[in-house]
């Protein structure tokens, strides 16, 4: 049987983060040589090292990517009981943690501004992050809550749409396509086109209607935000296919248009999504409540 303290896993949990016993010190504010003891401790408790040396860089074993798993979990776990136990003793405050990609970048402010003024004791975290480091964070139970386009196929987790997500073909204005109506899919085979990064949510759907009509899917310059898209765009340099939520401005001055294309919009949703089996946290149901019932109304 292990005897171990949560000291022990904290500060172990601090070296193997920061892979370094003097950061994990600064950051704990305690003193080099009392992390050091709290890990020797620990491996001794373990009977295994944790971590191994090679030159000046400390790498953990196998032993110690078990136990770094193990920290992790409990950490969250203590965490989450700390946030019950508050709102048990009727607390009006807590901390929502949320990841997004960049293209929720155009409204989730608007709906946290909102949220926020009902609650104005919360704490917001919001990280904007591309697809892949989203399911990441999703699969380590790093936040409360995603915010996503093209929901996670895994089966551990609850993706649950809350708002509409039209997704268009945009040109410049002077492009020749721009004044046409009713275009065939197949006219913008050779088309030159720009790409988000492959696995994004908005390239999937893209590519998955070109491969239903038998077309090519489009090949061009890959960029990693919708933002640097938009403006190669508007600079002439090809067409892209974006959510409407991201070119609202661009519309309204002129620096954009939208071609009237066959099969598009693609119809699609945002989606809340979060790890199945995750107690919510107050807050977090709180956020999540308001994007499923109110966030239409908010954005309208």
């Amino acid at each position: 049987m292990l005897h171990l303290t949560l000291r022990q896993l904290k500060v172990f949990e601090s070296v193997a983060r920061l892979g370094s016993f003097t950061r994990a010190a600064e950051e704990l504010h305690l003193s080099q040589p009392a992390v050091s003891m709290q890990v020797k401790q620990l491996e001794e408790s373990v009977g295994l090292p944790l971590f191994e040396q090679l030159g000046k860089k400390i790498y953990l074993t196998d032993a110690g990517r078990e136990m770094h798993h193990y920290s992790r979990e409990i950490g969250r776990q203590l965490l989450e009981a700390e946030s019950v136990l508050e709102e048990m003793r009727g607390l009006q405050r807590g901390k929502l943690v949320i990841s997004m990609v960049s293209n929720a970048n155009y409204f989730i402010p608007r709906l946290l501004s909102v949220f926020c003024q009902r609650f104005p004791s919360v704490t917001v975290n919001l990280d904007v992050a591309n697809r892949e480091k989203l399911l990441k964070q999703l699969a380590d139970n790093e936040m409360d809550l995603g915010i996503m386009g093209q929901p996670p196929e895994e089966a551990d987790s609850v993706a649950e749409p809350f708002l509409d997500n039209p997704l268009v073909v945009i040109a410049p204005p002077t492009h020749p396509l721009a004044a046409e109506r009713h275009i065939p899919v197949a006219r913008l085979e050779g088309e030159t086109f720009l790409l988000r990064e492959k696995g994004s949510g908005t390239r999937i759907a893209m590519e998955r209607i070109f491969t239903q009509r038998g077309i090519a899917p489009p090949q061009g310059m890959e960029m990693s935000t919708t933002e640097a898209v938009k403006q190669a765009v508007a600079a002439g340099m090809g067409l892209a296919v974006v959510s409407l939520h991201t070119v609202g401005l661009e519309l309204e001055t002129g620096r954009l248009a939208v071609l009237d294309v066959e099969d598009f919009p693609i119809l699609r949703h945002w989606y809340v999504v979060y790890r199945k089996g995750k107690r919510l946290s107050g807050v977090a149901q709180a956020f999540h409540d308001f994007l499923l019932n109110e966030a239409r109304g908010v954005l309208e």
